[in-house]
């Protein structure tokens, strides 16, 4: 027997590289890295398979990324980025101004820095 997995699919002898499980009840095809052990209701899938991999007509394929491969970040989480940067830059000023008004002092605060406090000593 080889110690490599192979591609679950006919006359495919590629290593594998994931693992295909099917949930029945959610109607559920799950695509993930490669699992540790064999289990006889998985499938082990080839790069090429698991790239290529559709589900039945009204089922879902959920593809878990690997935890070994950076995330590469899409154009939303950089938006959110460039926004929380530009919030960060506002003079305070003009953030309260955005914010709807000016916000209802807290009288344990003394100082303000971003979304950092300075709060004054119970014992005072």
């Amino acid at each position: 027997m080889s110690p490599v997995r192979r591609c679950s699919r006919t006359a495919c002898g590629r290593p594998a590289v994931a693992t295909l499980t099917y949930v029945y009840a959610d109607s559920t095809a799950v695509l993930g890295p490669l699992a540790t052990y064999a289990e006889p209701h998985c499938y082990d899938l080839c790069a090429e398979h698991s790239e290529r991999l559709t589900a039945p007509r009204g089922w879902e394929v959920v593809r878990l990324l690997d935890g070994s491969a950076p995330a590469r970040p899409s154009g939303d989480d950089l938006e959110a980025l460039a926004n929380a940067v530009r919030e960060a830059a506002r003079p305070q000023e003009r953030a309260a101004e955005a914010g709807g008004g000016p916000r209802t002092a807290d009288p344990m605060e003394v100082a303000r820095r971003g979304h950092l406090r300075v709060l004054r000593s119970p014992d005072n």
